[in-house]
């Protein structure tokens, strides 16, 4: 009877643990939906005259059906062959969104020189319609796919069940970076760490000591250990935790100590048998801060022709409200600490700076650089509505178009804010300051200063042009439906 329980109880965790295999299938039938949507969507949309045939120099004439059937089926086995649709990598993160990315780039290239070797005489408007029309759906089927998991994970579906093992202030470290974070897919339900109490891991069972790591497996309905580092867990108990959680059908994680580090930054290379974990510098190259200030020009200049309007009912909504100019400029450190105006629709009454310093006192003193006000009566009613949605924030755009600003970064802050910076801090002005970054969509002003730190210099560390994109397009979430976030 017990053996026949236990071999329920398995089968039913390997179902539970396989939940990405099987969203990650869901993704091919998704992709070649979206693919014939593409395909067949341009083919109907193009003029007669742009979809003739296509002939080439001593080749047979060909219609374009066969041409964009072709492109299709390469396309599809392209997204494979880029794994976007690993199962270790889809659901979560920007990998996957990077990957769609790169596999059409590659697509396209490949399309563009079999044409132009082979003298093809095909429609580049056509073309010009299937790639960016395909990508654009890919990402957000995607995305949709995401809300989908996200939906299911907040009712306790698809997600792994795990302990985590190891030295107890990195198991609470990871313990707290997993729970703070949506969409993860783990559920921690337990550490085993080296049985000091639980103090400071709250809500969290301990559910034994590493000497006795094995029994704590048994007892508890688990799909994942997670280990982190311990003095206690050296070669010997490592093995023999491979073998308990070999024996349990249990997945093995590592959860190693650079936890701010990007995946694209770490290469293992065995050497000598051990697999040692190479990892490179953070570097902005010529060519990445070359990318990054075309993209913020460009979207700077299309977001300040749209959102003229916004801005002529802004400025006429705070000149009805209230005496006072109708923009706000302050003094904040940039890039390697240069001084710049920064600009904001005015959003508090004109004497707002002198009342800061009497007003921080009265809330108690700051031990951290952010000088906020809960409450602040300085805010004028209008200025409430513009914060709430962030439009006092549009006059930056003129900053991001000037070069003292970029579209996504570490916030700006004041030069009496940046004067209590210890060395770790002083890494954000690595970069240009941002109207948006990754701690303003992970939480806004709701984290801690040690963990806008922490966001902020895995931004500058880690960049990448994809990881903006989806930072703006949380940001346009976070202002429509403020306290949502997009994953």
């Amino acid at each position: 009877m017990t053996q026949a329980r236990a071999r329920v109880t398995s089968t039913s965790r390997r179902r539970r643990a396989d939940w990405p295999r099987r969203y990650a299938s869901r993704l091919v039938y998704s992709d070649l939906l979206v693919l014939i949507s593409t395909l067949v969507g341009a083919w109907f949309l193009t003029s007669p005259g742009v979809r003739g045939e296509v002939t080439w120099p001593g080749g047979p004439t060909i219609s374009y059906t066969a041409v964009l059937a072709v492109i299709g089926v390469v396309w599809f086995i392209g997204l494979d062959a880029i794994d976007t649709r690993d199962h270790r990598q889809v659901g979560h993160g920007i990998a996957e969104y990077r990957r769609i990315v790169d596999a059409t780039i590659a697509v396209f290239a490949l399309t563009i020189a079999v044409a132009f070797f082979l003298g093809m005489d095909m429609s580049r408007l056509l073309l010009a319609v299937v790639f960016p029309t395909g990508l654009g759906l890919l990402v957000v089927s995607r995305w949709m796919w995401r809300q989908w998991l996200r939906a299911r994970q907040r009712k306790g579906e698809y997600t792994h069940r795990a302990v985590i093992i190891g030295e107890r202030s990195n198991v609470k470290h990871v313990a707290q970076q997993i729970r703070r974070t949506d969409g993860t897919g783990y559920t921690i339900v337990g550490v085993i760490t080296d049985g000091v109490p639980s103090e400071g891991i709250p809500q969290i069972e301990v559910l034994g000591d590493i000497r006795s790591a094995e029994r704590a497996l048994d007892a508890a309905n688990i799909d994942a250990l997670i280990i982190v580092g311990s003095d206690d867990i050296g070669p010997e108990t490592m093995r023999r935790l491979g073998y308990a959680v070999a024996d349990r059908d249990i997945q093995m994680i590592m959860a190693p100590a650079l936890t701010d580090v990007a995946g694209p930054r770490l290469h293992a290379t065995p050497v000598a048998g051990l697999p040692l974990v190479h990892v490179d510098f953070p570097r902005m190259e010529s060519g990445k801060r070359f990318l990054k200030r075309t993209f913020d020009l460009v979207g700077s200049l299309l977001l300040l022709l749209l959102l003229s309007p916004v801005f002529l009912i802004t400025a006429i909504a705070i000149r009805i409200d209230g005496p006072g100019p109708i923009f706000y400029h302050q003094e904040r450190i940039g890039r390697r600490g240069r001084t710049f105006g920064m600009r904001k629709f005015r959003s508090m009454v004109a004497n707002a700076d002198d009342q800061l310093a009497t007003l921080l006192d009265l809330q108690g003193s700051s031990e951290t650089p952010l000088f906020k006000i809960s409450d602040d009566p300085r805010i004028t009613s209008v200025g409430r509505f513009l914060r709430r949605h962030s439009v006092d924030e549009l006059p930056q755009l003129i900053n991001v178009v000037r070069g003292e600003m970029s579209l996504v970064g570490p916030r700006p802050q004041r030069a009496a804010e940046v004067a209590l910076y210890d060395d770790i801090a002083l890494r954000r002005l690595a970069v240009k300051p941002g109207m948006s970054g990754l701690w303003q969509v992970s939480g806004r002003s709701s984290l801690s200063w040690e963990e806008t730190i922490r966001l902020d210099l895995y931004y500058v560390e880690n960049w990448s042009l994809t990881q903006d994109i989806v930072i703006l397009f949380r940001t346009v979430r976070a202002v429509v439906a403020p306290g949502a976030s997009a994953h």
